[in-house]
């Protein structure tokens, strides 16, 4: 079912932020500093500017939820903690059960994409009041090669057409309703790779909107400068 255009939808946000950063050296990414501010408060800025956004519901790792840090306090009277569960998808479930009842939309943005964009926000939002998932995300331009089982030299079986697919992205952004039901479905935590996956699962249709390339997640210390250099240049553009 479509959200009603006539009034501007009520969008409650689930933020995960509760993983151990293992690949950036046991740094929690949250808490990492690009540019002189946590990644969390980046990621988070864009959706505070938005009137639509009612709730943000941030997932914190258990020993940060019971003492988040004074700014994330005091950030936005909006921002609401929890703790996550043992998995991404736990984690996001506990967000949107701390999300108010009364919202059309739900959207879904990882603590560790700072570099999120308002046009790639509302093309979520707008797709999600039609009644369906949405996506964010880049289309493919690398040629891909698909495997065998092999693992010391797998086998290339076939290259499929690069132009049937896309790397994924958040946020991704759903009817609040359907989501709720995706993510009541704790059967399906281990298998998904993202919350667009639930969903997938229990029938519904997603479907890919445009992102942005430096709309991607800091997950290695190679790539700090590199964000770094985009909010850097960004905050540039809006002293000019």
């Amino acid at each position: 079912m479509s959200v009603s255009t006539s009034a501007a939808p009520r969008v409650g946000v689930a933020m995960p932020a509760a993983g151990f950063g293992r690949r950036m050296g046991g740094v929690r990414k949250p808490w990492l500093e690009l540019a002189g501010e946590p990644t969390l408060r980046h990621a988070l800025r864009p959706f505070l500017r938005d009137d639509r956004v009612v709730c943000v519901a941030v997932a914190l790792a258990a020993q940060d939820a019971d003492d988040p840090p004074e700014w994330l306090r005091d950030i936005d009277p909006r921002v609401i903690t929890v703790a996550g569960g043992e998995s991404r998808a736990a984690s996001v479930a506990r967000a949107v059960h701390a999300l108010p009842d009364a919202l059309d939309v739900i959207v879904v943005h990882d603590a560790a994409r700072p570099l999120v964009d308002r046009g790639t926000i509302d093309r979520c939002v707008r797709t999600a009041t039609t009644g369906v998932g949405a996506v964010a995300g880049v289309r493919a331009t690398d040629t891909l090669k698909r495997v065998d089982g092999g693992t010391a030299s797998p086998r290339i079986v076939t290259t499929p057409d690069r132009a049937r697919f896309w790397h994924a992205q958040t946020p991704q952004g759903f009817p609040a309703a359907l989501f709720r039901r995706a993510v009541a479905r704790e059967d399906l935590f281990d298998t998904s790779t993202d919350d667009a996956s639930l969903v997938e699962a229990i029938g519904g249709t997603v479907v890919m909107v445009e992102g942005h390339p430096e709309n991607f997640k800091v997950t290695r210390p190679e790539d700090v400068p590199v964000a770094e250099f985009h909010l850097s240049r960004r905050a540039v553009g809006r002293s000019r």
